[in-house]
């Protein structure tokens, strides 16, 4: 089944080109579960095999990853916002505890954002508390673009290195997932212990 799929994203990303990174990587950004994975390791292989400039390939994946962070940006903003703050009282999210969020996003929300990128589900999820809290466009778009650059550069060049060979592909992909999830930890951890100093 996931020999399968590789085969046929190997030959949809070929065929489609650098337009379908960046369509597939806004899908993976949004609700629609395209694995990054799947997407950007493929696309360093055509890389390696000289059918595609890896940077290039990146770039689409990057900008294509932005696009859909706002789709669901701009869904939370102006669907699920006037949604919760009418209904939201019915579970368990009153106007205070709303307002609690909203102030936590409003302080932390370059951190959230960029580490949530890097996260496996959360990353498609992110966009969401940052849209309904208004996370202002230019700090949205900047630390989505860093995570997200990382994210697929890591992965197009796991692909550009291993080539074809599918099984070490999906092996160093899973590892690239741990590091940055450590990476992550250790940020926040960062993060943390300097806001408290600053709080001193």
């Amino acid at each position: 089944m996931l020999h399968t799929a590789i085969e046929w994203l190997l030959a949809t990303i070929l065929k489609f080109g650098y337009p379908g990174i960046f369509l597939l990587m806004a899908m993976e950004s949004s609700v629609i579960p395209v694995p990054s994975e799947l997407v950007m390791p493929p696309a360093g292989y055509w890389a390696a095999d000289g059918k595609m400039n890896i940077w290039v390939a990146i770039l689409c994946g990057t900008v294509g990853s932005l696009v859909g962070a706002y789709a669901n940006y701009f869904a939370a903003q102006y669907l699920g916002r006037p949604l919760v703050l009418k209904y939201g009282k019915y579970v368990g999210i009153s106007a205070e505890k709303f307002a609690k969020v909203e102030s936590f996003f409003h302080k932390h929300g370059e951190i959230s954002t960029f580490i949530g990128r890097l996260l496996p589900v959360v990353r498609h999820l992110i966009s969401l508390p940052a849209g309904l809290a208004r996370m202002n466009h230019f700090k949205f778009s900047i630390y989505t673009l860093l995570g997200a650059g990382i994210w697929c550069s890591v992965l197009a060049w796991i692909g550009y290195v291993l080539g074809e060979n599918q099984d070490l592909i999906m092996k160093y992909s899973h590892q690239a997932v741990i590091g940055v999830i450590l990476f992550s930890v250790v940020l926040i951890a960062v993060y943390v212990w300097r806001h408290r100093r600053k709080s001193l």
